[in-house]
């Protein structure tokens, strides 16, 4: 059990490397299951687009969301947002600066199965294969006495050989090299301006802001060490009150059954049987609840944490004039009293 308390704490101390190998995995798992689905065409005019874009745009979408939710920081962005202002106003471009670095990672795997699927050319096979320019690429002198629904049924069948009857019309695998070339060229286009948008994004982007891009960092990292100790100290409040609890349930109890017997013996005379002393490790667990002992109390210490959390500056005197990331007016100066001890 301390192995993987240990492992918990490490993830929770490295939570940015821990999640940037999430998102790696991701990644390698999108390229994967891409290269065990079995894709099928359809070969119908009506639903090879469909099918298509349902391919190319639905599972990056999932892998999207999947990315948000095995990330932490989601539900705190959640919270920071719905929060009411209380004493401490809300910062959009902080909320800006966790949700940006939480797409930045969740957007990793959508855009490797983006980039896997045009590359491989299956996709946009099935979807534009009844727009290859058979005039140019075929017997052009048979496309005018085609009806255009018969046209589009033969080139519809393009992506399925078994079933393609359209040779003395346009020779099948031109028409695959045809759009699979295509395909290619939007592949890594597709490449070449995701990665320059990310090089953009993560090194020249701060360059030119960077007294916001500091502020804003700095500001998300507090409010998510500041959750982790909230949530540590509730754990260790939590913690005490309940061993408190018990112990003063199994002291009632020996105090009763004590009580019970001293009835049964009263002739030989009283047995007085206080109720035991506290001990040391119980008035240590009395010092953790910090004077918060029932359950009224801790629910409106949770209230309170949630609609009215302490303004961001610290020795504060007197509430604060305006919002709570700004303190406002002169703070009054301080007496500085110095008490000197001697042992006798």
């Amino acid at each position: 059990m301390d192995k993987f308390r240990m492992i918990f704490q490490f993830l929770q101390s490295n939570q940015e490397s821990f999640m940037n190998g999430i998102c790696g995995i991701m990644a390698l798992a999108s390229a994967q299951m891409y290269s065990a689905f079995d894709f099928n065409c359809p070969c119908l005019p009506g639903y090879n687009a469909a099918y298509s874009a349902g391919i190319l745009l639905a599972p990056p979408l999932v892998l999207f969301l999947l990315g948000l939710v095995m990330n932490n920081n989601v539900s705190m962005l959640a919270e920071e947002w719905k929060r009411p202002p209380g004493r401490r106003a809300k910062d959009p471009a902080v909320l800006r600066y966790m949700f940006c670095s939480m797409a930045q990672r969740a957007l990793i795997a959508p855009v490797v199965w983006v980039a896997v699927t045009l590359l491989d050319g299956k996709c946009f096979l099935c979807a534009f294969c009844t727009a290859v320019p058979v005039s140019l690429l075929g017997n052009g002198s048979l496309v005018s006495g085609l009806p255009p629904p018969e046209l589009a049924r033969l080139l519809a069948r393009v992506p399925c050989p078994e079933i393609y009857d359209g040779d003395w019309l346009l020779a099948r695998e031109v028409a695959v090299r045809y759009l699979r070339c295509i395909s290619q060229a939007l592949g890594w286009s597709f490449v070449l301006l995701t990665t320059l948008l990310a090089f953009v994004v993560r090194s020249v982007r701060p360059c030119f802001t960077q007294a916001a891009f500091l502020k804003s960092k700095y500001w998300s990292h507090y409010i998510d060490i500041e959750r982790k100790l909230f949530d540590e100290t509730c754990t260790e409040h939590a913690k005490a009150f309940a061993k408190v609890c018990i112990q003063q349930f199994f002291e009632a109890m020996n105090h009763d059954l004590e009580l019970g017997h001293a009835h049964g013996a009263l002739a030989a005379g009283p047995t007085g049987s206080a109720a035991p002393a506290a001990t040391e490790g119980a008035d240590e667990e009395r010092e953790k609840l910090r004077g918060i002992t029932d359950q009224g109390t801790m629910n409106r210490l949770l209230t309170s944490w949630h609609e009215c959390k302490p303004p961001l500056r610290l020795g504060q005197e007197e509430p604060l004039v305006g919002n709570g990331w700004a303190g406002g007016g002169p703070r009054p100066s301080r007496k500085e009293v110095a008490t000197y001890f001697s042992k006798v």
